[in-house]
């Protein structure tokens, strides 16, 4: 009997074949974060031709955050903490008094109906993204915080519990108008 010096071969093949399958299998199985940003909608498609109208200065409340990541409200400065405040003040205002369901002061400076009020945040250059979606976050709270004291107050219903018209009426009470465009 003679031996061999060769070793035994191993068919890689079937090596290949399995590496593949299990990439293929975590592929399958391993969950994808999912992408994470500002749920915002697009304005609808203007049907009226007056979409472009002029709105005036006391319904627009204009909130800013500078290179420094300081907010101002109005030209003036202003804490994360007071942005959803002073955003409820200026949606509610009821300036002209035709908001049966308003509970604000009637200033003469601020806006005259929830449906007009119109907020236009800008931002600087180097304004840091968590600073930005930190004044949304607020911005948005004062809506929420608005139409949940309708739902509340007019329909007798937490927001939560609402039907599809019902939760239509509340979002037509306070819509949520947010400009991220160039004050003119």
């Amino acid at each position: 009997m003679r031996r061999s010096n060769q070793l035994p071969e191993v068919n890689a093949g079937s090596m290949a074949d399995i590496a593949f399958l299990l990439l293929i299998f975590f592929l399958v199985t391993a969950t994808i974060s999912s992408d994470e940003g500002i749920n915002r909608m697009l304005p609808k498609e203007c049907l009226t031709g007056d979409c472009g109208g002029i709105i005036a200065d006391k319904n627009i409340l204009e909130v800013s955050i500078n290179n420094k990541d300081e907010i101002l409200i109005e030209n003036e400065l202003a804490t994360l903490e007071e942005v959803k405040n002073l955003a409820k003040i200026f949606i509610d205002n009821n300036g002209d008094g035709t908001c049966n369901y308003c509970n604000g002061n009637k200033d003469e400076i601020s806006s005259v109906n929830p449906k007009k009020a119109v907020i236009s945040l800008q931002n600087g250059r180097h304004t840091s993204y968590k600073q930005f979606v930190a004044v949304q976050n607020e911005l948005t709270k004062a809506y929420y915080e608005l139409r949940e004291v309708y739902s509340m107050n007019i329909i007798n219903k937490p927001s939560d519990k609402l039907s599809k018209e019902e939760l239509k009426e509340v979002k037509d009470a306070y819509p949520f108008i947010l400009s991220e465009a160039e004050i003119k």
